[in-house]
């Protein structure tokens, strides 16, 4: 075996390292975001959608999908507007997430959509 110049004996590993810990601590902030996203596009949809259903029947997909999605308490809290010719659909809610060294940081949420019926 031939040494290079240049060359090092571990290669990338301090870079695939170093891409380790950032994915490892940063995944329940993801997570956290990812959940969120697909709340969301859920209120898009049943507001896309509001025009042929009851307030109460969006209110119970939604809380439902909060229910599935493991979102914190307050996610459910829900609330429809409807005025002439929009509805607008918003929650909020706070999710907590775990940092390294028991540190713990709130990140506040505020989905909502609107849309014309």
């Amino acid at each position: 075996m031939v040494k290079r110049p240049g060359a090092s004996t571990l290669g990338c590993l301090i870079p695939l390292l170093v891409l380790a810990v950032v994915a490892y601590f940063g995944y329940p902030a993801g997570e956290a975001y990812f959940r969120f996203y697909q709340y969301k596009d859920a209120m898009g949809q049943e507001a896309r959608f509001a025009s042929t259903v009851t307030d109460e029947h969006i209110r119970k997909r939604l809380v439902a999908l909060a229910d599935s999605l493991h979102m914190p308490t307050g996610a459910e809290l829900l609330s429809i507007e409807r005025t002439p010719g929009t509805v607008t659909i918003s929650a909020e809610y706070d999710e907590v997430i775990r940092l390294p060294f028991n540190k713990e940081r709130v990140i506040t949420f505020r989905p909502w959509v609107r849309s014309r019926l």
